[in-house]
């Protein structure tokens, strides 16, 4: 089933990557229309999405070995900037988990924007020349304003994979029923 899966990605995609925009735009086109700050011919940005134990980090995982993408998993970049020592987000971010509300959008697409800059600078091979790069993003966006705005500032997604599953799916080594009931009801 995954490669088959990796297949029909190939084929809808140019795998050929991500780089900034270009900077030297005319100043009137740039007044007349906000740029996002990567440009989605360059950019490949997947948005996977899904419900917990649908597989989402196993096909990430997998693009990763196959095509050399970059997985960002929205969660775990939230865990870290909760618990980065200077982090004037922490605070805020660590309120949400505990209650399970969403983290103010402008946080994580922050979060996402620095991830892939950071991305840009340390990969290397097929897909990351020129300043090119492939982005896989986890876990995000939760709602369609989150969607609309991390297109309007950071970049056009090329794809979204989302995954559907039941509440009955084992999911990671280290669920329990009781965890995946509660993580369940929050991805619902």
């Amino acid at each position: 089933m995954a490669p088959d899966l990796v297949q029909k990605i190939v084929d809808v995609l140019p795998l050929t990557g991500a780089s900034k925009r270009n900077d030297e735009a005319s100043p009137a086109a740039e007044s007349e229309t906000k740029r996002p700050i990567f440009d989605k011919e360059n950019a490949t940005v997947i948005f996977v999405l899904g419900g917990p134990g649908a597989g989402k980090g196993t096909q990430c995982h997998l693009l990763v070995e196959k095509y050399n993408f970059s997985h960002l998993s929205a969660g775990d970049l939230l865990r870290a900037e909760q618990d980065r020592p200077d982090s004037q987000y922490g605070d805020l971010i660590r309120t949400c988990i505990r209650e399970g509300t969403i983290v103010p959008m402008e946080v994580t697409i922050k979060l996402l924007e620095n991830a892939m800059h950071a991305a840009l600078q340390s990969k290397s091979g097929s897909g990351w020349e020129d300043g090119k790069g492939r982005f896989l993003i986890d876990g995000f966006p939760r709602k369609m304003d989150q969607a609309l705005k991390y297109e309007e500032d950071v970049c056009t997604s090329s794809l979204v994979l989302f995954f559907t599953t039941d509440e009955g799916t084992i999911g990671r080594d280290d669920d329990n029923i009781e965890s995946i009931k509660k993580r369940f009801g929050v991805f619902q």
